[in-house]
């Protein structure tokens, strides 16, 4: 199974992309990953928000795949602890599942087109992150589960 992650935005910060870099080559040892940064569309910031989520939503969808399996990252979403991302990550590759792309949206959400092409919804919290540590927290969470289904020491019950 290939763990892309899509996200909505510019490049990473300084600050931030070293740490996304390392939980990624991290995560390879496990399974495929891969980030896809997506520009947000032409002129967005001048579009009403519902046009600009409209815009975003039609790039993502353009570039789904039918068996893709979609994570979006939503603060409607269910919360999980790391135990259970694990689990997660698990049945999808018991599955036979090709591709589990977990998905990032834009300031200003997630188109709902999109939200109902969703296999899943997740929030990482009830706090409101800045995209950029979403980033972080994600590719950290994501390389910890890995560490869970091995059952190798990175994380401690």
């Amino acid at each position: 199974m290939k763990i892309q992650i899509w996200t909505i935005g510019k490049e990473d910060e300084v600050y931030i992309k070293a740490g996304v870099e390392d939980f990624t080559k991290r995560i390879s040892r496990y399974f495929g990953a891969e980030w896809i940064i997506i520009p947000p569309p032409k002129n967005s910031n001048k579009l009403p928000i519902a046009e600009a989520k409209k815009k975003e939503g039609e790039m993502i969808s353009s570039m789904l795949k039918k068996d893709d399996y979609l994570v979006v990252l939503d603060e409607k979403g269910k919360t999980m602890t790391s135990q259970k991302l694990a689990n997660f990550i698990q049945s999808r590759a018991n599955e036979s599942v090709k591709q589990l792309v977990f998905l990032i949206g834009g300031a200003y959400g997630i188109d709902g087109e999109v939200l109902r092409r969703a296999n899943y919804c997740l929030s990482l919290s009830e706090f409101t992150f800045p995209h950029q540590l979403v980033r972080l927290i994600l590719a950290e969470q994501i390389y910890r589960a890995c560490t869970i289904i091995r059952k190798e020491k990175y994380h401690h019950d």
